[in-house]
């Protein structure tokens, strides 16, 4: 008989339409006095890899210049037969040169913002891009539950 944890695994594939959905990525980073910064973040994609941009003054990008170690968590369900999840632990990188934030911003401006105009996604990109930096994220190890797969047997 599988593993538990085998048979709630999710495939290459269906990790990769779970992210590209519209979630909320929970970011953990190492603080100086190696506590950890979580936060909420909205998020897209860089070069395939998941990224969001944020204050280039923020917690999150001092924490990463210092020390890159980064897990994210995206997830869902209201109920226990219901809920799934990928973890991403690796590194993260910090990106400065304006081009590239806004690559991730107008991305996120995609992904979240009901823009109803092509035309509107880079003037909504560019005051989101504005005094900020991208973060992205180079998946060392992913873990993923799809409660679903139980099909109610627990």
């Amino acid at each position: 008989m599988p593993k538990r944890r085998d048979l709630i695994r999710m495939t290459d594939d269906e990790i990769d339409e779970f992210l590209h959905g519209r979630r909320t990525m929970n970011v953990a980073t190492i603080n100086h006095d190696g506590s950890i910064h979580l936060v909420a973040m909205w998020y897209g994609f860089y070069d395939g890899k998941p990224a969001f941009e944020t204050f280039a003054k923020s917690q999150k990008v001092l924490n990463v210049q210092r020390d890159p170690r980064i897990t994210v968590l995206v997830e869902d369900g209201d109920t226990y037969e219901e809920l799934r999840g990928v973890e991403i632990v690796g590194k993260a990188s910090v990106l400065e040169d304006p081009a590239d934030v806004m690559e991730i911003a107008r991305d996120v401006v995609r992904r979240y913002i009901g823009v109803d105009k092509p035309e509107d996604v880079d003037s909504i990109a560019a005051a989101m891009a504005n005094k900020r930096f991208g973060i992205v994220i180079e998946p060392e190890r992913v873990v993923s539950w799809d409660h679903n797969k139980l099909a109610g047997i627990y």
